[in-house]
């Protein structure tokens, strides 16, 4: 039998009494030699709750994370994937675009 681990558990638990669309939530869990990762992943339209106000409920959910994983002897860290799509990808490729213009300017 094939049991989920604690952290993936309490992440999903979380999570899915967040959102709106619990059914979107997905949970890949990473072992390494640097510890468990964490990637989350859910609708676009509840990246918003998950992220919270100034990054309080991600903050939140890592340190819970990591309480966890300190009573397992684990390093456990968190990464939110971004969804396809997202508004904050093309503000990011924007100003990326605008830095690299800067930098081609000053070459000059």
């Amino acid at each position: 039998m094939n049991e989920v681990p604690a952290d993936q558990q309490i992440l999903e638990l979380i999570v899915k009494n967040i959102v709106n669309k619990p059914e979107a939530v997905k949970v890949d869990r990473k072992v390494d030699e640097m510890g468990v990762l964490l990637s989350l992943k859910v609708d676009p339209e509840d990246m918003g709750q998950i992220i919270g106000r100034k990054g309080s409920t991600a903050k939140a959910l890592r340190t819970i994370l990591r309480v966890v994983g300190a009573k397992n002897k684990a390093r456990v860290n968190l990464k939110i994937e971004e969804p396809a799509g997202s508004s904050r990808n093309a503000t990011n490729q924007t100003a990326q675009n605008e830095a690299d213009k800067l930098m081609e300017d000053l070459n000059i």
